[in-house]
């Protein structure tokens, strides 16, 4: 399956699912740590004063976990050993739901995700707002070019203006003479996604659809008052960490910087000459984002770094793991505030920030984050699914519950005609199961 085919003249795009039905969808995370695969049904749900948009439930009905190999920083570095992992996790969770599945949608973190603001104005004609109109005004504010090597993930609109009136929802039967429209189109570079497609073919799945990671951890860490009002989600993973930014419920803004927890690991194996695993450990367990809460005579007994095996445990202060732990932690924290900076959304977000991925359970990192970021911060934990156990509903988990959200928000976004995003099917072989029964909900 080539992941940029031909364009078409009548190319499919994701719908949101039928209130009447229950599908089964299955969803891939594939981190520099671990690999996660989740089998859901979506059920119809009832409307909910907590999440108003959310029209179906996702009941996990299979989960698989496996350690991530051959990915670094969500870029593949090794096809065989990435495929392998692949494998090895959707078998578990097929296992566990007692089926087999096809095809995946999939959680994209790497290719160095950037935001593009696209624009256009129309003259609406006959004075009243067309069905045409505005497809005519979204397809112009889709087409902004973009650099070689780069496609676009999402087309996200953010804002339609009439008559320089902003702030519509839909603005088809409205009077007026101009029509403007404001996406937010989130782009990524073209290699890393072709290299992680093949690895997921040669497992023989098949890709339904790209999903930004940081678009997905918002989609299951904000709640709708927090996506209205304005927030920002940051999601740390073990070797980058992304950044959303949503306003008025639209995705509005993401970004991503190479520094995660993976990164806290190393320095702790270094500074102690201990193994990486046992300087995971040591992070999980012992280590904090504040060195000045932990006392000096507080000591943890480690295996330091040799072959023989032989040598005697040395004694480490939890205050030096602090102190080695929190200089990344302050680099991090500080580029992400350079990137909210930079974003030009201060305003939008205000003091608004939600903090996920693995990564961000770290003792003493909501204070930090609260402290550098100058923003009250809460830790994000996915909501809106059923079948999880306390433990897989941790903010480790949060990219891939949003992936089983993304179904009921996808129509939201604009395909233009002729678009060369086409990797979300095939059009010389098939269409894949999960497009193929979101088409037939209608």
């Amino acid at each position: 399956m080539s992941l940029f085919s031909k364009p078409t003249d009548d190319l499919p795009r994701l719908k949101k699912p039928s209130d009447r039905r229950t599908r089964t969808i299955s969803v891939l995370d594939v981190g520099s740590s671990k690999v996660t695969c989740l089998i859901a049904r979506l059920r119809p749900r009832p409307e909910s004063e907590v999440l108003p948009g959310r029209t179906h439930v996702a009941e996990v009905i299979g989960i698989g976990h496996q350690r991530s190999r051959g990915v670094k920083s969500g870029v593949v570095v090794d096809l065989d050993a990435a495929e392998k992992s692949i494998r090895f996790c959707v078998d578990a969770a097929e296992r566990m739901a007692g089926l087999t599945i096809e095809s995946l949608i999939v959680s994209v973190a790497a290719g160095r995700l950037k935001t593009h603001r696209g624009s256009a104005r129309v003259p609406v004609e006959g004075g009243e707002v067309s069905d045409l109109d505005l497809r005519q005004v979204l397809d112009r504010a889709a087409r902004m070019p973009l650099r070689e090597g780069r496609i676009a993930l999402h087309r996200v609109p953010f804002d339609l203006v009439l008559d320089g009136e902003g702030g519509l929802e839909n603005p088809v039967g409205m009077t007026g003479s101009e029509l403007g429209a404001e996406l937010h189109i989130l782009s990524a570079e073209e290699t890393p996604l072709r290299n992680l497609e093949t690895a997921i073919n040669r497992a023989h799945l098949v890709v339904e659809a790209f999903v930004a990671t940081p678009y997905a951890s918002g989609l299951s860490t904000l709640v709708d008052d927090e996506a209205i009002m304005g927030s920002a989600c940051i999601d740390m993973g073990a070797g980058s960490t992304t950044i959303s930014i949503f306003q008025n419920g639209h995705f509005a803004y993401a970004d991503a910087v190479a520094l995660g927890g993976h990164h806290i690991t190393m320095d702790l194996a270094r500074g102690l000459s201990i193994r990486p695993e046992q300087a995971e450990r040591l992070k999980v367990m012992h280590g904090n984002a504040l060195p000045s809460l932990l006392a000096d005579g507080e000591t943890v007994s480690v295996a330091p770094l040799g072959d023989e095996g032989g040598d005697a445990p040395i004694q480490v202060s939890r205050s030096l793991i602090a102190r080695i732990i929190r200089p990344r932690v302050e680099e991090t924290l500080e580029l992400i505030r350079d990137r909210l900076a930079a974003s030009n959304m201060g305003h939008v977000i205000g003091k608004r920030v939600v903090l996920t991925g693995g990564a961000s359970q770290l003792a003493g990192l909501n204070d930090a984050a609260r402290t550098l970021l100058n923003r009250n911060v809460r830790l994000g934990r996915p909501v809106g699914v059923a079948g999880l156990s306390a433990s897989n509903k941790s903010p480790a988990f949060a990219t891939a519950v949003g992936l089983l959200i993304y179904p009921q928000v996808a129509s939201l976004e604009h395909m233009p005609e002729h678009s060369v995003l086409d990797f979300a099917f095939d059009q010389r072989t098939r269409v894949g199961r999960f497009g193929s029964w979101l088409r037939q909900s209608f």
